[in-house]
């Protein structure tokens, strides 16, 4: 079985060989540069190692890789897919603070302060918001949820693709589809209703980088909040045509949504203020993917989102990532047990808080085989950790993890 079989007849709750394992099949689900680095050092793999994303400093995954590690998932993402068609020259060589050498993805440009922080710079050289502290492992943005009111007008989301990136894009994807086995997880152009994820982009952000004063204008101007995340819907669904236009059912799934609902111990908002204003707007997004093309709905929140559950469902969601094991209610055996026939859940395979950076490797081994226990009994799962590997995981771990997931996930 081919992994992109093995991961369509997961998501279809079909049987497979065994439980598909994702690295970096999107921005939450991959791994820092430096632990890559050193994983595949470890591996006796000695190519350059590429970053996806300089704001979250994440790897880009290899396909020798994914071999080795026995992966089943690559990334299909309209931010990532122009840089990854860049030719090597393109990238930039740069020594990242703990040593590791990385090339970073064409056109970005990074400055450093006087206190050698660095800091992502605009195309003319001007200062971004995002800063790196000296000796740090990735980016802040420095002005996200700064005070003062969010003006409506200025919510501008992207709705209209120019027809040469298009055409690139489909050259990209038929390469990808063409040359690989592997099943495509598509993202780009989702949406973005509580603000406190970064994977979407600024101004395709209902919240303007504000989500505090958003959250107040939830309960007490409701009509242009429904307004503003009906426009951003409709131009969602704008740009998600023009794409299946161009690259037609390419992708097994496409992400509708970075939009982190939960902290660790409970929801970000009353699910009964979710079900009323959120739910319409994803549900309208996810029907016209489930009407318009065969791709499930792949949604990503991290946290305690338990009660957030059931309106998920309700809204079309057919994938469920990071799920975040280690927040409150958050058990496997209590998510497979009430909702394993409703949602796939694309993660929960190793607690990346404590676990894997802190356990043994025969812990983390120990930890992930009682995970996919749960989460695998009658399928529709996929194993991925809990989020992105961080920079200071040992190789040891990181391998023992995946050793695990391969060896305890066949049928």
């Amino acid at each position: 079985m081919t992994s992109r079989e093995r991961v369509e007849k997961t998501v279809n709750r079909q049987k497979a060989d065994r439980i598909p394992i994702d690295l970096g099949g999107m921005k939450a689900s991959g791994i820092a540069a430096s632990a890559y680095h050193r994983v595949k050092q470890r591996l006796g793999i000695q190519t350059p190692t590429r970053v996806a994303d300089a704001r979250f400093m994440i790897a880009e995954i290899e396909n020798e890789v994914r071999e080795r590690l026995h992966l089943d998932v690559a990334s299909l993402d309209w931010s990532t897919a122009f840089n990854a068609l860049q030719p090597a020259r393109a990238w930039t060589p740069r020594t990242l603070f703990d040593g590791t050498p990385v090339l970073i993805p064409p056109d970005t440009r990074i400055g450093e302060d006087k206190e050698g922080n660095w800091v992502l710079l605009k195309p003319d050289g001007t200062p971004t918001s995002f800063r790196m502290p000296r000796n740090g492992f990735y980016f802040d943005d420095c002005s996200f949820d700064e005070a003062g009111g969010i003006d409506p007008t200025k919510f501008t989301p992207i709705s209209d693709l120019p027809d040469e990136q298009l055409a690139q894009f489909a050259h990209y994807a038929r390469q990808m589809r063409g040359t690989t086995d592997y099943a495509l997880l598509g993202w780009g152009f989702g949406v973005c209703f509580l603000g406190m994820s970064l994977i979407t982009n600024r101004s395709d952000n209902v919240t303007l980088g504000k989500p505090s004063e958003w959250m107040v204008m939830l309960m007490t101007e409701k009509e242009t909040c429904h307004e503003m995340m009906n426009r951003s819907v409709e131009a969602s669904i704008k740009c998600l045509s023009q794409i299946h236009q161009a690259i037609g059912d390419t992708c097994f799934a496409w992400g509708v949504a970075a939009d982190d609902s939960g902290t660790q111990r409970g929801e970000f908002i009353a699910p009964e203020l979710w079900a009323e204003m959120i739910l319409p707007h994803y549900r309208k997004l996810c029907d016209w993917i489930h009407q318009h093309t065969k791709m499930k709905t792949f949604f990503h929140s991290c946290g305690s989102v338990y009660n957030l559950l059931p309106h998920f469902v309700e809204a079309g969601i057919d994938i469920l990532n990071p799920v975040q094991i280690s927040a409150a209610r958050m058990e496997p055996a209590r998510l497979k047990r009430e909702f394993g026939d409703k949602l796939i859940f694309w993660g929960g395979g190793c607690d990346t808080q404590s676990v894997l950076p802190r356990g043994t490797p025969d812990e983390v081994r120990e930890h992930v085989r009682r995970n996919i226990e749960v989460f695998g009994l009658g399928g529709g799962y996929v194993f991925n950790q809990v989020h992105n590997i961080q920079a200071n995981v040992s190789p040891d771990n990181i391998l023992a993890m995946f050793e695990t997931a391969y060896a305890h996930g066949k049928r």
